[in-house]
């Protein structure tokens, strides 16, 4: 009885590109509908991807929801017991870095001892990327959640410091 060789089979990944073609183009290839170059698009999906992290993600949310939109590091790591100061240190930073949040800053003759002086909010460009990509939305509802969380004496004297004007 003849038995065919039995090799395991090996698969190796076929990339295959596809061309769309379109009946109403000249030349027959669907046209991209994006006004961007690549290069811009690369720069929007970074800036999707920094922003849609979980944990910068609820940062964001918590900047909308405090209610001078300009929390201090204490006050995020307050509302975000479950991550380190130095994680939340680091994705705000990387906020930062992508241009959705500035970091704000009391005018040294405004500064008061054992008071904040340093603040984060959403930059222009972050808004209205945030707007753009349809994330800035229910910013009333956060600012309710936000209020409704028991804060320490320590957290709502820093809630009332004085902010930076912007």
């Amino acid at each position: 009885m003849w038995r065919p060789h039995h090799r395991p089979i090996r698969s190796y990944p076929i990339r295959i590109r596809a061309k769309r073609f379109c009946t109403h183009h000249p030349n027959n290839e669907v046209m991209s509908t994006s006004d961007q170059p690549p290069s811009d698009l690369d720069s929007v999906r970074e800036r999707l991807n920094v922003v849609t992290q979980e944990t910068r993600f609820a940062l964001l949310q918590d900047i909308l929801g405090h209610p001078s939109e300009l929390p201090t590091l204490k006050e995020l790591d307050y509302v975000n017991p479950s991550k380190s100061q130095t994680t939340i240190r680091q994705h705000l930073q990387q906020l930062v870095d992508a241009g959705v949040v500035e970091e704000v800053l009391l005018p040294e003759d405004r500064r008061q001892n054992d008071l904040p002086y340093k603040f984060y909010g959403i930059s222009e460009s972050g808004r209205q990327f945030l707007e753009d990509h349809k994330l800035l939305r229910a910013q009333d509802t956060l600012r309710e959640i936000y209020d409704r969380v028991e804060k320490t004496d320590d957290i709502k004297r820093y809630e009332t410091a004085p902010r930076p004007e912007r």
